[in-house]
């Protein structure tokens, strides 16, 4: 059983969403039964979405008292998911982004487990995959509430970190409303509990039979005091049931061959279609229609973790000393909003600028785009740059998380690599991997081959999926040797 706060298409703010049905299809495909069990939030309604009434009401155990749920249930893709609701919780809320308190997700995540032993449902996973803070709770609870529970005897946890800083910290009246606060704060160098604080995404760390984050240069990071928000030490600690597998991307979605929502669909052998999507990307985008000009996508939240810092230090010099372009999707920050529409204001067939999220203008972004920039502080994994990589658009990333996995720096000596980047966080770093990729990019024949490259690589769920199964297995293996012990 999968457990996530948000799955893509029924509720989506960040990339987690976009990872789950993947995934789950992946392990599919594998010979595995796979199922998924999310919170319904009101906008998932029958109207919208084909549900079905699974368990029409029961008691969950929460804050010394019951709560009743309701489970509905759908088939997305031959994928079971199961929708666990109370109006209470989720009635008046139509997606995650809005939840940032504790109690609806342990009411969620509490629920998800009594749905399990249910007679409507006659199912026995041997693995709950738990993902973020929003279900970290679970591997605490069975290592506490449920340890002697013979139903969960034989099932293992495996706790994925998507982004480390989102730790679910709240006040000790979240262990009461969770049901341990018998067993108290976690006395651990690291943990906020010390701080008379709890941090759920903490605790579960602590309990989980296997803990993975989305590449293997992530879970290296954020074993340091950089990168780990001062849970370095507990990541230390567990660092042999600690795994890095990295995300893939729905590579059926994401086919610049069968994109209905770009111009003119193409692939690695018919590269020079991209020249209409490019035309039409800056029709859109309201840049100057120039085949020959080297045009920067970005799709991104707008903040500094995102590197825009970086980049708004940088973006008048670019333009005062090369001829680019750029073209920028997403929301974020006031002030890169006010500062990009500045820009824009001077430059303004040079630098687009939209403050939305569209999945249109997004997939021509990939399609249109000669390169791709990534210039995050810090990047777990990414996926829509691997994205644009699927859709022939070369990345210049910095060398950080998946960054550093996915993309190999290109060596002119012997025409090695992938796509551009630079290590140092700084906009002098980020300004001279720009430089070398508009000069790389008028040299066509290399060019080509750096797009045929980056199309050739397999990004898909596939390999990850594998790694997957070997992860449960150890998480399996662990879980039966400490009920031995």
């Amino acid at each position: 059983l999968i457990l996530a706060a948000e799955v893509a298409p029924l509720a989506k703010t960040g990339e987690v969403a976009e990872v789950i049905a993947p995934l789950a299809k992946a392990l599919k495909t594998l010979g595995h039964d796979v199922r998924i069990a999310m919170p319904r939030y009101s906008h998932i309604s029958p109207e919208r979405f084909p549900l079905e009434l699974l368990i029409e009401t029961f008691a969950v155990p929460l804050d010394r008292c019951h709560v009743l749920a309701t489970v509905y249930q759908m088939d997305l893709d031959g994928l079971p998911i199961y929708l666990i609701d109370n109006p209470g919780y989720f009635g008046q809320l139509s997606a995650p982004c809005y939840l940032d308190e504790a109690e609806p997700f342990i009411f969620y995540a509490r629920a998800a487990l009594e749905m399990l032993k249910r007679p409507e449902l006659a199912w026995h996973p041997e693995v709950l995959h738990c993902h973020d803070w929003q279900t970290a709770i679970i591997p605490n609870w069975l290592a506490t509430l449920y340890k002697d529970d013979p139903f969960f005897a034989q099932t293992a946890t495996v706790l994925t970190i998507h982004r480390l800083s989102h730790q679910g910290i709240f006040g000790y009246r979240v262990l009461e409303v969770a049901g341990i606060a018998e067993h108290g704060f976690i006395h651990h160098a690291g943990l906020s509990d010390l701080a008379e604080l709890v941090d759920l995404l903490g605790r579960g760390i602590y309990y989980a039979d296997a803990i993975t984050t989305v590449s293997e240069r992530y879970a290296q990071e954020i074993q340091t005091p950089e990168f780990g928000e001062k849970l370095d030490p507990i990541l230390q600690e567990r660092s042999r049931r600690l795994y890095g597998v990295l995300n893939g991307i729905d590579v059926e979605s994401f086919n610049p061959a069968t994109d209905e929502q770009i111009p003119a669909p193409y692939d690695a052998a018919t590269l020079e279609r991209r020249s209409l999507n490019k035309a039409a990307l800056q029709n859109a985008m309201g840049l100057a229609q120039d085949a020959d000009v080297p045009l920067i996508g970005m799709v991104s939240r707008l903040n500094d973790l995102k590197g825009f810092d970086l980049l708004t230090a940088i973006l008048e010099p670019l333009m005062q000393n090369l001829h680019l372009q750029f073209a920028i999707l997403g929301v974020g920050d006031p002030k890169y909003h006010e500062q990009l529409s500045e820009l824009h204001k001077r430059f303004p067939k040079r630098i687009g600028v939209r403050f939305t999220f569209n999945e249109t203008l997004e997939r021509q972004i990939y399609a249109g785009s000669d390169m791709f920039l990534v210039p995050s502080a810090v990047e777990p994994c990414g996926l829509r740059h691997m994205i644009a990589m699927r859709y022939g658009s070369v990345p210049i990333v910095r060398t950080t998380g998946g960054l550093a996995d996915t993309v190999e720096n290109y060596n002119p000596r012997v025409r090695s690599g992938s796509g551009f980047s630079f290590e140092p966080y700084d906009s002098l770093a980020l300004y001279t991997a720009i430089v070398r990729a508009v000069e790389i990019y008028h040299h066509r024949d290399i060019w080509r081959l750096l797009q045929e490259r980056c199309m050739a690589r397999d990004f898909s769920w596939g390999s990850s999926a594998a790694k997957y199964v070997d992860i449960y297995r150890e998480a399996l293996r662990h879980r039966l040797e400490e009920k031995k012990s």
